[in-house]
């Protein structure tokens, strides 16, 4: 397994939108572990293949906390298939927008289509924090960032934030 590069706003593949895996295969299981292993060294809860430079309909996903067994979902060409009407608001942060969070209202539960680690389709009712997690990563595959959800405002003042962090690095 390797660590892959985790591409940062404004890189324009997180804009763009991905194309649907064709098969699911040991290449594409390599590269998902490797997804996976970049996103735990990153101590991230979520990873979308454009955050990584690869512009494909691949998600891995691990809501476990530190200490518990892992429990890695991987999600090949997921689509929302269900929303509800109920929505929640919780504060999310990005790996490709570090240590930035601001608050973002999703649905509170969705209903999910995806071919797993073996190319084998599945259709689940996700809910709580899980569905938030979900929601953000499927929005990587179409080239939105949860700071797009967010008011104009709250952005500038996000990416002067941003700015200013990279600025101090430099």
């Amino acid at each position: 397994m390797a660590l892959l590069k985790v591409y940062e706003y404004p890189d324009p593949i997180l804009k763009k939108k991905a194309e649907k895996v064709e098969k699911v295969d040991d290449e594409l299981r390599r590269f998902m572990d490797d997804m996976l292993e970049t996103m735990y060294d990153a101590v991230g809860v979520g990873l979308a293949a454009p955050q990584v430079g690869v512009s494909k309909r691949i998600v891995v996903i691990d809501t476990t906390h530190e200490g518990e067994k892992p429990e890695p979902l991987y999600l090949v060409n997921p689509e929302i298939i269900w929303k509800s009407e109920e929505k929640v608001c919780g504060e999310e942060g990005c790996l490709s927008v570090p240590e930035q969070r601001a608050e973002v209202e999703r649905f509170a539960s969705v209903k999910l289509r995806y071919l797993d680690y073996d190319g084998k389709e599945h259709e689940e009712l996700i809910e709580d924090f899980l569905a938030i997690v979900v929601q953000h990563e499927l929005d990587h595959l179409d080239g939105i960032l949860y700071i797009d959800r967010i008011s104009r405002l709250k952005r500038q003042m996000l990416l002067k934030k941003l700015q200013k962090l990279r600025d101090g690095q430099e």
